[in-house]
């Protein structure tokens, strides 16, 4: 197998790997940072939090990769995160635990018993992308109101993100977010971070069951990372040739959920956008030698997980204006795609509309988050709405006649 490795192995997939990562570890992983600090979490169950998402994907993505010979490229569910910065403040972190395994234990449900294509059929992708444009509108909009207090931050930082969306997109959210280093170098919180180890060391924590986090994080969490991160994923994937049954990668990376789950892992997927860099002609031009560049993913992942005491270090010396302009910024793109996609189907466009505005009002509920609410109201709007198609269309055909 290792001769079959530096055989195949070549320097673009280990650029096209390194370029990914560095994509994903920068917007994605300060949404963590900033949902760990809006639910109070303590630095060591950050830096676990980061081990776990961070091994999991690599140790998954890396066996993936080399079980089917394809750029398999993992990652955590950077929609859950954002769910999580809505969600997590409001419950216990014992509790937020039980429904991380939860979570996982339906992914793994639906990917062991091959389910997965017919209950993505039963909940409309519309409907899925307007539940994540609701739960990423607040934090978007919260950059707006960050400028009201760090006016010049906010400026540059957005002014810089939207010029390198135009010239530089893969570079765009690190121009801006070191530029706001640069103009912030002043109020870095060195000594909060200086207690944490370099190396990160897994923290276990005992799940606690409770309805209400189950019905507001559980469900939530198994939804968003099937419809928008497993889908997606697969669609990469079979765009670019590689046909890998979704049993496989929905189980295996369900498997990897449950166990770092008690660390503080929120779950782990399939990537979607920087998933697409590793498995196009830019990672090699022999597409049978690609996944080379899954397992350099993978590789870097476990290093990176190993610094995550590092990792969150530097994020918890940032000042919180740049955390909150940088996580809006990262979740910029995804809320436009989300946005497209829910209103782009005319069939589910009111029951996606719907489910957008009830998921952003943030409304809470008899126990319930919004999110849930937003699931039952554009499910339910859906299944009213589909029933009366084929009666209108009798009736233009009778009055046609």
């Amino acid at each position: 197998m290792w001769q079959t490795l530096r055989r195949d192995a070549a320097p673009s997939a280990l650029l096209a790997a390194v370029l990914a990562l560095l994509v994903g570890f920068s917007g994605p992983f300060l949404i963590i940072v900033h949902a760990a600090q809006s639910a109070g979490l303590s630095s060591a169950q950050l830096a676990s939090w980061v081990w776990a998402v961070s091994i999991g994907s690599g140790v998954a993505g890396l066996w993936l990769s080399l079980r089917w010979k394809a750029p398999v490229i993992t990652a955590w569910s950077t929609p859950g995160a954002a769910l999580l910065l809505a969600a997590l403040p409001g419950v216990p972190y014992p509790e937020a635990v039980g429904a991380f395994l939860a979570a996982a234990s339906i992914v793994t449900l639906v990917g062991a018993s091959g389910l997965f294509d017919k209950l993505m059929a039963l909940f409309p992708p519309a409907l899925a992308a307007a539940l994540l444009a609701g739960i990423l509108f607040h934090f978007v909009g919260e950059v707006v109101s960050e400028a009201a207090g760090h006016l010049g931050l906010v400026l540059v930082m957005a002014g810089l993100f939207f010029i390198g969306r135009r010239w530089f997109p893969r570079y765009a959210l690190l121009a801006a977010i070191a530029a706001g280093a640069a103009l912030s170098a002043g109020e870095l919180h060195a000594p909060a971070a200086s207690a944490l180890p370099i190396v990160a060391m897994p923290l276990f924590t005992w799940p606690a069951w409770s309805w209400a986090a189950f019905v507001n994080l559980a469900l939530p969490l198994a939804l968003l990372a099937l419809t928008s991160q497993f889908l997606p994923g697969m669609a990469v994937l079979r765009t670019f040739g590689y046909d890998i049954p979704a049993r496989s990668p929905v189980t295996a990376l369900g498997v990897a959920s449950l166990l770092t789950a008690p660390l503080g892992g929120h779950g782990v997927t399939l990537a979607a956008i920087i998933a697409a860099i590793c498995t196009g002609p830019e990672a090699h031009p022999d597409r049978s030698r690609r996944y080379v560049a899954g397992v350099f993913c993978g590789l870097i992942y476990i290093v990176m997980g190993m610094l995550g005491g590092a990792l969150a270090a530097l994020a918890l010396a940032l000042p919180k204006p740049l955390l909150v302009t940088a996580a809006g910024q990262a979740l910029f793109g995804t809320l436009a795609s989300s946005l497209s996609a829910a209103l782009a189907d005319a069939e589910h466009r009111e029951s996606a509309l719907l489910t957008f505005v009830v998921a952003a009002s943030g409304i809470n509920f008899a126990g319930l988050g919004a999110p849930l609410w937003a699931m039952l109201a554009g499910g339910l709007l859906c299944r009213l709405l589909t029933p009366a198609k084929p009666m209108a269309r009798k009736a233009e055909t009778a009055a046609a006649r």
